[in-house]
């Protein structure tokens, strides 16, 4: 019986081993396989957005640009009014007539589009509130209960919450589903998000974008949730900009000085840890490291949603309102990968985190206000759509200098 027993175990390693070396053999097939299909689909997005990004920037698009803002110029002159007296509205009313390349300037149908994703850095104790506070925002986002919405609601502007990554969060009425991941990765430790993620974050924004133009929005503003998102956004700022992290992290929702300077060093080994640094290697910031890069290591999917978004306006022609210091570092990776999209963003207000003017300088886009905001959700984009609908009134009905018998004021 035991010789018998020996010969079957013989037999049965025999076959395990058999079997393993098959298994094996099948396993590397398979992720050949896999790794082959990943790589075929991490090109496809590749290419998908440039191909996208190259028509936006054709030179045929820039020169219609060029000759509608002229149009609009004309128009705002020949209202009776000073020369360029709603300042920095003006600009914003000619720049829309530019990207839409009509000098009928409608904002009737409007919405903030608010990106939502959990951020596993928040494990790191840079944030009084936890993670799961997201999927809550979220939840009374989809109610109009938030800020943004009490707001918007006031401002005519529809609110649209976009589930891109809020952990173990179950679909809800009312909030988009276009997760990519169950939350970020902790950016301490390593990337956030893989490549082939962060591109489909993109297109997901550059798709929102066309899909809220073809249902007849005439602006969107680019809002966000996510606890931690302040400090993904100092980390991409440092390496884009080249500031030590000392100097563009701020208290986000209210740190106090030794939770902020537990958050700075945070934030300086996360971008050591992923191989990246805040030291400029030229005085060209187009030569610094990969946009998508940093983003995929040290951001987070509402950063690469809103890009996409700003991308989305320029390809699809629909402005798009910049909100405070997270929705302006997505403008500013935008802008690095198409300087021509700062065709589609307007900047609303400074906010008062310490890099929120640094990014807005290096975007060229001056804000309409400044009010020391820092509340997130999109709410100071939507602030400044009741302005443009007022400067839009006397740009579409003012009585113009003819009509007044007046002589036309002339630039001295």
């Amino acid at each position: 019986m035991c010789k018998e027993d020996n010969t079957n175990l013989l037999f049965l390693q025999d076959e395990d081993n058999t079997n393993l070396l098959f298994l094996q053999k099948e396993d590397n097939t398979n992720l050949l396989f896999l790794q082959e299909e990943n790589h075929k689909n991490l090109q496809f997005l590749q290419d998908r957005m440039k191909m996208q990004i190259r028509q936006a920037e054709d030179s045929g698009a820039q020169v219609k640009r060029g000759e509608y803002r002229t149009l609009a110029l004309e128009r705002w002159n020949q209202v009776q009014h000073p020369l360029h007296g709603l300042g920095l509205l003006e600009d914003a009313v000619v720049q829309i007539a530019g990207l839409i390349q009509s000098a009928d300037v409608r904002l009737d149908k409007k919405a903030v589009v608010v990106f939502c994703a959990d951020n596993g850095v928040t494990a790191e104790n840079v944030t009084q509130a936890d993670s799961s506070v997201t999927a809550v925002v979220a939840h009374y986002l989809a109610k109009g209960r938030t800020s943004v919405c009490r707001m918007a609601c006031l401002a005519g502007v529809d609110v649209i919450p976009v589930d891109l990554g809020i952990r173990d969060f179950q679909t809800e009425e009312g909030v988009l589903d276009r997760r990519i991941a169950n939350g970020s990765k902790d950016i301490l430790y390593g990337p956030a998000m893989t490549r082939e993620e962060a591109l489909r974050a993109i297109l997901t924004g550059i798709d929102l974008a066309g899909e809220l133009k073809d249902l007849g929005y005439q602006i969107l503003a680019a809002g966000e949730m996510g606890i931690g998102n302040t400090t993904t956004s100092a980390a991409c700022c440092s390496v884009l900009l080249g500031y030590d992290p000392g100097q563009v992290t701020g208290k986000g929702a209210g740190l106090s000085d030794a939770g902020l300077a537990h958050k700075i060093v945070v934030v300086r080994e996360a971008i050591r840890n992923n191989g990246l640094t805040w030291e400029k290697r030229s005085d060209d910031p187009s030569n610094d490291a990969d946009t998508i890069e940093v983003l995929r290591r040290v951001g987070g999917f509402d950063l690469l949603g809103m890009c996409g978004m700003y991308l989305g306006g320029l390809i699809h022609g629909i402005p798009v309102i910049i909100d405070g210091f997270v929705s302006s570092i997505a403008a500013l990776a935008a802008f690095r990968l198409c300087p021509d999209c700062a065709d589609a963003m307007l900047a609303s207000h400074v906010s008062s985190e310490p890099a929120a003017r640094l990014i807005l300088d290096a975007i060229g886009k001056p804000p309409l206000i400044t009010g020391e905001l820092h509340l997130g959700e999109g709410t100071g984009a939507v602030l400044v759509m009741p302005m443009l609908d007022m400067a839009l009134a006397v740009y579409r009905e003012g009585y113009t200098f003819a009509e007044g018998g007046i002589e036309p004021y002339r630039p001295l």
